[in-house]
This record gives structure tokens, sequence and C-alpha cells, in this order.
């Protein structure tokens, strides 16, 4: 029995063995009888490093994402069983585990709705669709969780762990529910909709949802408690006030969350008074520097030659999620696994020397955003980074003529 305990190698290796096997279709209740002592004795730890084995092998999230909850559903007893240290009130991830709790609540409110209307006439479907609408409406704020989640809690947990893959999952599971929640919303707004397209699409939604916060319960939270350090919790607390707390009352900010970010911080020191940036342009010190980027109307990002993000912009609006969090963070988990491949060809072209620049636009909550990135080279020609440019254009494409006059009425 012993060896199932402390031999985490060898019962990780059983598991992902068990894994492969039901991916691949093999009969479940045979290797569930196989490696049943393995199961007995799972923990989260193991169920990163299986997951994250899989990816070592090539296996991608959306292939792993088709079997994971029927891996997870045999694992569950004992997932549910062991043992960690809720986080106490007052910390992120008490708020995390507090959000779901609220969003379970509003999730199943919800479901008793749908419930009532099982069984009416077809007439009625018209009201129910009314019905649900501001409340699905109103489920879109819950995406601060996932964003908070993403930019927040994954740069902290990819610098700490060393089998952090399997946060690049949970990340395509985020995007899968924001795809699922547009899908029941547009459904909703159709007039030709019918309540069995409805139905599959819900079911669906709340499989995804609910399974998240399972997998956040089970797993990514019991490890965190265990390897993240207090004072590494308490820079994402305070990072977590640049979003909302969905459905809960906003925590009271302490004050060491409101002060402003130091030179110290910021990379500069000073020396024998103000330090200041010198060219053949001008001359700047530090507090107009920041206040320079962070006045201008577009959402700026730095990612320098070794891939790494090393600065962003404080716009008054800013049209993407950044935390400081990412500072540090490879630019390659700054983006879900779907797109990830874009961002790597953009770079390697700049890189190479291919291209010089990649433009792309889209329209989002209303706005026609402008997306613009730029190889930064130095004289000698030398690749030194990338720089990402996002601005709301909205109001730019619709001028026409010319106002030469001040016009603030």
């Amino acid at each position: 029995m012993s060896e199932f305990i402390n031999n985490d190698e060898k019962r990780v290796e059983d598991l992902l063995a068990f894994s492969l096997g039901m991916m691949s279709g093999e009969d479940g209740r045979m290797l569930i009888e196989k490696y049943k002592e393995t199961i007995e004795h799972v923990t989260p730890h193991d169920m990163l490093k299986l997951e994250d084995k899989q990816m070592q092998m090539g296996i991608t999230p959306k292939t792993i994402k088709k079997d994971v909850d029927k891996v997870i559903n045999v694992f569950f007893k004992k997932l549910k069983e062991y043992s960690w240290e809720k986080p106490e009130e007052g910390t992120f991830l008490y708020y995390l585990m507090l959000e779901n709790k609220a969003f379970e609540f509003k999730l199943n409110n919800v479901k008793k709705i749908i419930k009532s209307y099982k069984g009416r006439e077809v007439s009625d479907f018209k009201q129910l669709k009314d019905d649900l609408l501001s409340l699905y409406e109103e489920l879109k704020e819950f995406e601060a969780h996932y964003i908070k989640k993403e930019n927040i809690l994954f740069p902290f947990l990819e610098k700490k762990w060393s089998s952090y893959r399997p946060l690049k999952v949970m990340w395509s599971l985020h995007d899968d529910i924001r795809k699922k929640l547009k899908q029941i919303i547009h459904i909703l707004k159709s007039d030709t909709s019918l309540w069995v397209d409805l139905n599959k699409k819900i079911g669906e939604y709340y499989f995804l949802v609910f399974g998240m916060i399972q997998k956040e319960d089970l797993i990514i939270y019991p490890v965190a408690s265990e390897t993240v350090s207090d004072d590494e919790w308490k820079e994402m607390h305070k990072q977590s006030f640049e979003y909302p707390f969905p459905f809960i009352e906003t925590p009271v900010k302490h004050k060491s969350t409101k002060e402003p970010v130091s030179e110290k911080q910021a990379g500069i020191s000073q020396i024998d008074g103000d330090l200041k940036l010198k060219s053949e342009t001008g001359e700047l010190n530090l507090e107009q520097i920041l206040l320079l980027l962070n006045s201008l109307p577009v959402d700026i990002t730095f990612v320098d030659e070794n891939d790494i993000v090393k600065f962003f912009s404080r716009p008054e609006e800013r049209f993407f999620p950044r935390s400081p969090a990412i500072i540090g963070r490879a630019v390659q988990n700054c983006h879900p696994p779907e797109s990830v491949h874009i961002v790597e060809k953009i770079v390697n072209a700049f890189k190479n020397g291919e291209k010089d620049k990649a433009k792309f636009w889209l329209q989002l909550n209303g706005k026609f955003i402008l997306i613009q990135y730029f190889a930064l080279r130095n004289n000698k020609g030398e690749y030194k980074g990338v720089l990402e440019v996002s601005q709301d254009i909205t109001g730019i494409r619709t001028l026409e003529g010319e106002q030469k006059l001040l016009d603030w009425d």
C-alpha cells in the first residue's frame, strides 16, 4: 500500500495510462478495475501532473477537453476527500471561491424557471425567452471571474508550478463557456428559435460552467493553496481590484492596495534628485513618461526580444484585460491555445525580418477596435521586441470634412 502513497511518479504514470485508455475508448470498467488501487490514492497534484504529461506528449487542449470530465468523475470521490486548508476571508482565493458560490446560486435559480416551463404550451415559449434573456445577460458579468484567473492567478501559478500546462486547457474551457453563453443569448433574441435548440445549448452551458467550478474546487485551488505564499496571495488580491467582483459585494480595499506604483516597482531608481530620460528629441522625468504613456488614447503592451511581457500602459479605457501579474510572463501564455499560433506567426516573422507590421480589426462591445503590432529594431537593425497598440477607432471612422475650431459644447 505504501508504494502508492509515497511513489508519486509511479502513481502518475499509472493514472496517465488510465486516462489515455479512457481517451482511446477502452472499456472504462476494466480500466478502473486495473488501476483501482492507484485511483484510491489520487490527489489534485496528480491530476495536474498527468494532464501536464499529456500535453508534453503533444496532446492538444482540444483533445484533452473531450474526455477530461470523464476522467475527473472517476477520481471525484478521492479528490473531494482531499484535505486542504481553505482560504481565510479577505484573501484573493476566498473571493474567487465566494464568486463561484454566488454564481451557482444564480444558475440554480435560472434552472427553476426552465423547469417550470417544461410541459407548458408552445405559446409560452416567447414569454420564457423574454424571462431568460435578462438573466443570461446578467450571467455575462461572471466573465470578470475568468479574466481574473487568466490575468492574475495563472501568471503567478505559471511561475510556481512546473506542471503549469493544464492551465491552458482551463483557459480554453473559459473560451468555450464564453461562446456557449453568446449562442444562448443569440437564440433568446431570435424570433425563429425553437425550444429544442435552446434547451440543448443551455444543457451544454451548464455542463461547462458547473464542470469549471468542479475543476477549480477539486484541483486548481487546493494545489494553489499549498504552493503559493501569503505575500503572493496579497499581491494577487491587490491586483484583483482592477476588475469587478461578480455577484458578491466588493471587498474593502485596504490601504496597501491604494499605493501608487513606485519608481522601484517600475524598475527605475532615483539617485541624487530627479531621474530623467534624455534624448535628442527632448527630456522627460519618470512621472512625465508614465503620464505620457497612460494618457495616449491607445492601449500599449511591450514584449521584449525573448518573448517576455515587460510593460503595458494604463489608459483611461482599456479594451483587453491586463494585470501587473503578466509582467515577466511569456507572451505565448497570455493567449488562449486556439489563437496562440497567430501570435507566434507574427513574432517569428518579425524576428526573421520578413515583416515589420501586422494589424487586425474587430467589433467589441459596440466599438470598432484596431489592433496593430510593430516590430522594434535598434539602429543596427537588431530585433528588440514587439509593440502591441489597440485603439478604439469607432468615432474616427465617422469623421468627415474638417473641424478647425474648438467645439466643447
